[in-house]
């Protein structure tokens, strides 16, 4: 391969790695800028404790229950036999399909007080408003079920790999020992598969602290909200960066503290077995036991969200179904499409660019891309519009200077900002999707490339990109569907004259019109589920190869 093609491509890929970590260093930029001292001593004085202590209570109340669900499910359907096992091994992720915010707009609707549960006790029991209590779930404890329920799966999947991997040899180890079972879970499994257990953890402690949905609707004062406030309502940019910076700094906490929770321990399994106790069958009452433990948060986290879903959009749905709604699918699909192929693009180029030069410089640059994820749509959106702004107002004096006559904003206004901020906050997916599938290949097929005289694209196109072809597809798929779920980075960054579907959910719901949000939140579950059926039958693959 010539060496100027070794060095174009790395220095394209430090390049983009810049270009991607801008956003995230423009933040922490404005962390020095006090010009704005009124607006954050107001919000000092008024909001800021409660959006630390709602943000600490959300962390801990989520973190708590993605981990009970998640670990209980995984242990349940990997070591143990009872009905619906197989069913439960690939249905637990179907959560992952309903966005946070369309699951708090169903259950609203649904528990609200003229809603079926309330109208079916009181005319069960004949009370009347005031005879009784209900509990009231747009509350921080409601936001803390809406995310457990959602975000489980980041767990599950992790911890039932782990289980998988680790757990059968270690078990019969301990049970030689004279331990029982909950022992061997407790001393033996629970500690080899805690390294999984806390980075799905904290995936869903991420997913939580970047949420704007949910917190918006049920009025909980988060980061999110407050950043949305400050850029909207008070029209204070610096201070919503500087909010932005510290919402990024529990961010960057939670990574730490997921890092350091490892310590330095090792978890290792030294067993050649890795066949799974499956055949460890439950008596009947245990086995329905666990049923109804895997079957509750399948039910709570999709089933019945998607079932009233379907019924509102069936009975009522928007009103605006026809030519409204199709721009509307074509907006998120266009902005979704276009960030996919990009997004492609750029991780296959940094993905390869490290494959070649496996220097710490590529290596530090992508992980640089990685912090990307970590970052909550919000800040990411203040990240980009102040650079982006920036550049803005110094292409139209320029043009301005040589023309005579004003742009006015050329890129803020248009769909190039905020495809910006989608690659920026979700381009770690689809470069950790094809760095995955690259190191399946072998290199000894690289020298034999180099041997037969095929340069660097030669090498890509004529043998990379045919073993890729699945690799490339998921991730594109991947960034699709996170495009389409997308909210808050929408919210502050579309044009004024486009709508999505995640933003014509989140307008109507705001409008308590839930029943018309149906339509479209029924559209970007569908959408949803279509990565999940592909990791369902991942699962399913896993299962039949460990039998």
């Amino acid at each position: 391969m010539p060496l100027g093609e070794h060095r174009w491509l790395t220095v394209a890929a430090i390049v983009v790695a810049v270009l991607a970590a801008v956003p995230i260093m423009a933040v922490f930029a404005s962390l020095t800028d006090w010009s704005t001292g009124d607006t954050w001593s107001h919000l000092l004085e008024t909001v800021l404790a409660e959006y630390v202590i709602n943000t600490v209570w959300l962390c801990l109340g989520v973190g708590l229950g993605v981990a009970v669900v998640g670990v209980a499910t995984a242990w349940l359907t990997v070591m143990h036999d009872f009905p619906g096992r197989r069913l439960f091994e690939w249905a637990l992720i179907l959560p992952l399909a309903m966005p946070a915010y369309v699951m708090a707009y169903v259950f609203t609707d649904f528990l609200q007080f003229v809603g079926p549960v309330q109208t079916g006790l009181r005319n069960l029991f004949g009370w009347e408003a005031g005879d009784y209590w209900f509990p009231d779930v747009r509350t921080v404890g409601g936001a803390i079920a809406m995310f457990a329920f959602v975000f489980y799966p980041y767990v599950y999947m992790l911890a039932r790999t782990a289980f998988l991997e680790r757990a059968s040899g270690a078990m019969e180890a301990g049970r030689s020992l004279g331990l029982g079972p909950w022992a061997c879970f407790f001393r033996v499994s629970l500690p080899l598969a805690r390294p999984a257990i806390v980075t799905g953890t904290a995936l869903a402690l991420m997913e939580t602290l970047a949420d704007f949905g949910t917190v918006s609707y049920f009025g909980v004062q988060t980061f999110t909200t407050g950043i949305y406030r400050a850029w909207f309502s008070l029209g204070d940019r610096t201070a919503a960066a500087q909010l932005s910076g510290v919402l990024l700094s529990f961010v960057i906490f939670v990574l730490v503290l997921e890092h350091m929770s490892r310590g330095r321990a090792r978890f290792n399994d030294t067993s050649r077995q890795r066949r799974p106790g499956f055949g460890q069958r439950l008596s009947v009452m245990a086995g329905w036991g666990a049923f109804a433990v895997c079957f509750l948060p399948l039910l709570l986290g999709f089933l019945l969200p998607a079932g009233l879903l379907l019924k509102m959009a069936f009975n009522e749905g928007d009103a605006q179904f026809g030519p409204r709604f199709i721009g509307l699918a074509a907006n998120s699909f266009t902005l979704a499409s276009v960030t996919a192929v990009i997004g492609v693009v750029l991780a296959l180029l940094l993905a390869y660019a490290q494959r070649l030069s496996r220097t710490p410089v590529t290596a530090f640059f992508n992980r640089l891309v990685g912090l990307g994820y970590a970052v909550p749509g919000t800040v990411i959106a203040v990240g980009v519009l102040i650079p982006v702004t920036q550049l803005d107002n110094w292409l139209a004096d320029a043009i301005a200077a040589l023309s005579g006559v004003s742009p006015g904003l050329i890129l803020t206004g248009g769909m190039a900002a905020l495809v910006y901020a989608y690659l920026t906050r979700f381009l770690s997916v689809a470069l950790h999707t094809i760095d995955t599938g690259l190191g399946r290949i072998t290199r000894s097929m690289d020298e034999a490339a180099r041997n037969l005289g095929a340069g660097l694209w030669a090498t890509l196109r004529g043998i990379h990109a045919p073993m890729l072809r699945g690799s490339l597809l998921t991730a594109g798929l991947m960034l699709f569907v996170d495009v389409m779920k997308e909210l808050p980075a929408t919210l502050v960054m579309r044009p004024f004259n486009l709508d999505t579907l995640a933003t014509q959910t989140f307008n109507l719901a705001a409008d308590e019109r839930l029943a018309e949000a149906s339509t479209a939140a029924l559209m970007i579950v569908a959408v949803g589920l279509v990565p999940v059926i592909v990791l369902s039958a991942q699962i399913a693959r896993q299962r039949r190869s460990q039998a």
